[in-house]
């Protein structure tokens, strides 16, 4: 290690399960990259939905990981381990981690950090990981979503929701999306949306409307629960139907019948527990197929606010108030 790096960090723990208030600074012994890892000093860090169920008791951190919440940061990297080749003493990077984003500094798996792009800034490359690497896994690999394709994609305001619309935009397809509020709907309508507000309106009557009765080929939901049955009644023949959240709930009924007559496919995944060599080979997609789209301004994260570190509580707030449009991200230097 770098005798130039501090002994110990700051960062944020959970005191114990509850509240948002339960989000405390501490003093933490600074991290040490094992083999295959590199140790970055954080900038910036994204706050997302899991670590909110994390604080909650909801959702615990995977075996070996962190404590401390937060999965996706941005940084420069300034101690490598054994092994490591890429990236660089010095590189500024962006990653994906299990845990420990909340924090000055934060391990991060190599093959797990990809470049800056071009023209981003830290703050910007914070909230790109773990929202980037979802929507590309689920709508494009598992959902194998084609260009010319309908698209719903659930709660579009959402840091998950503005990444899907971009990038099913920006590779072909039609995309509708569900969304609580006015204010809400005219954003993803100006991300490329047809937008319906469910609040006020029944989903599934809206989409046999503007389908002329077709259907969806493609869902990425994040409710679960009663939203099941109502999807599979939006989805076209062959359609699919990709579960990343349960909001709503894990457990629903579901009519089979609908599932065989339009031969429909229910699939879904989590991300944090999958492992390294898997979560690569999404890096390694995303650098080749989407980076390039980032670099050209074609698409690009919404950030709807950013708080200092300290401030992590009212980050998570806002994140529980849903009344943010796109990402929340956590200022650490």
């Amino acid at each position: 290690m770098n005798a130039m790096l501090p002994a110990m960090m700051t960062a944020i723990e959970i005191a114990a399960f509850g509240g948002p208030e339960m989000l405390r600074p501490c003093l933490r012994p600074l991290p040490v990259p094992a083999s295959g890892e590199v140790l970055i000093r954080v900038a910036a860090a994204g706050v997302n939905r899991p670590d909110v169920m994390q604080r909650r008791g909801l959702y615990p951190p995977p075996s070996g990981a962190s404590d401390i919440p937060g999965l996706e940061i941005a940084g420069e990297v300034v101690a490598l381990g054994q092994g490591v080749a890429e990236p660089k003493l010095g590189d500024r990077v962006c990653a994906l981690v299990t845990g420990g984003g909340y924090a000055e500094y934060c391990l991060a798996p190599a093959p797990l950090c990809l470049p800056i792009p071009d023209g981003f800034d830290l703050i910007q490359a914070a909230a790109l990981p773990e929202t980037f690497f979802t929507v590309w896994t689920n709508v494009f690999e598992r959902g194998r979503l084609q260009s010319g394709e309908r698209f719903l994609v659930h709660g579009g305001g959402s840091g998950i929701g503005t990444t899907a619309i971009q990038l099913a935009r920006a590779f072909g397809a039609s995309i509708f999306t569900t969304a609580g509020s006015p204010e809400k709907c005219r954003a993803c309508e100006e991300l490329g949306a047809s937008t319906i507000n469910y609040r006020e309106q029944d989903f599934v009557d809206a989409i046999k409307t503007r389908t002329g009765g077709e259907g969806v080929d493609l869902i990425l939901d994040i409710i679960g629960g009663d939203y099941l049955q109502r999807n599979l009644a939006c989805l076209a023949i062959d359609g699919r139907l990709v579960q990343i959240a349960v909001q709503g709930g894990p457990k629903s009924e579901i009519d089979l019948l609908p599932l065989m007559q339009k031969r429909l496919t229910i699939t879904g995944s989590t991300l944090r527990s999958r492992s390294v060599p898997e979560k690569a080979a999404i890096a390694a997609a995303l650098k080749a197929k989407v980076w390039p789209l980032l670099e050209a301004g074609r698409i690009r994260p919404i950030i709807h606010a950013v708080f200092a570190l300290e401030d992590a509580p009212q980050a998570h707030r806002l994140m529980e108030s849903s009344q943010h449009i796109g990402k929340i991200v956590l200022k650490v230097a």
